[in-house]
């Protein structure tokens, strides 16, 4: 059976990309979000930063490009890894559109005073919050929420978004954002050490009521799988 005739801009799809750009602070888990302004479908709305690719650039590429003009942050800080195509036909109603999606992660501490404040333009808001976003970006936030909240699991993918210098305490209240539960503190501790991903310092974090706490670091960078929960 021939297919009908499609409108002229259904009959060629162009390519963009989003991405989901997240950070903790104070144990509150951060999505960055823009403004988005495309009327008559999107006025004074809001979603994630992205867009078309240029004809000259990769996807990777254009991703880096959309977190510094439309983000405002210099995705040089980040981890950033693709997590899914989105290729529904109507997920925008201004024609076809293919979206590669990524998602990015940094530490709170990697943030500039500029990059950790909120404009018209983009800003931070709690995952909690991120509601009613334009396209089919609630979707897209998702999913890329359950793909970090799986990955905690088996790899050391937090340690991009922990400090450099941090407590268990910290990390366990990272942990619990991102999965959105209470841990046994106990037994938190007693797995987390026995895997040995993480190194001591010689100094403690002092300050406040309590007595100071011993500070670690992740003994690498790399991402690794490993039964961490």
């Amino acid at each position: 059976m021939q297919e009908p005739p499609r409108p002229e801009h259904l009959r060629f799809a162009v390519l963009a990309t989003d991405t989901v750009l997240i950070t903790i602070n104070n144990g509150e888990l951060l999505v960055r979000l823009v403004g988005v302004n495309r009327p008559p479908h999107f006025v004074d709305a809001k979603g994630l930063p992205g867009g078309l690719l240029h004809p000259h650039e990769t996807a990777e590429q254009a991703t880096v490009r959309h977190l510094t003009e439309k983000a405002h942050v210099d995705a040089s800080k980040a981890y950033i890894e693709q997590l899914y195509t989105f290729s529904n036909v109507d997920r925008d109603p201004r024609g076809r559109v293919v979206a590669v999606v990524y998602l990015a992660l940094i530490p709170w501490e990697k943030l500039s005073a500029i990059e950790k404040t909120d404009t018209p333009e983009s800003w931070w808001a709690p995952v909690t919050q991120a509601k009613k976003l334009a396209y089919d970006h609630d979707e897209i936030l998702a999913v890329a929420l359950a793909r970090l909240r799986s990955r905690i699991t088996y790899t050391t993918l937090i340690n991009k978004l922990m400090p450099r210098e941090f407590t268990l305490t910290e990390l366990e209240h990272a942990y619990e954002s991102i999965l959105k539960t209470d841990l046994d503190k106990r037994n938190f501790r007693k797995k987390i050490l026995k895997l040995g991903i993480l190194a001591p310092l010689p100094h403690k974090k002092s300050g406040g009521r309590f007595r100071p706490a011993q500070l670690y670091r992740f003994a690498s960078e790399k991402v690794t799988e490993i039964e961490v929960l």
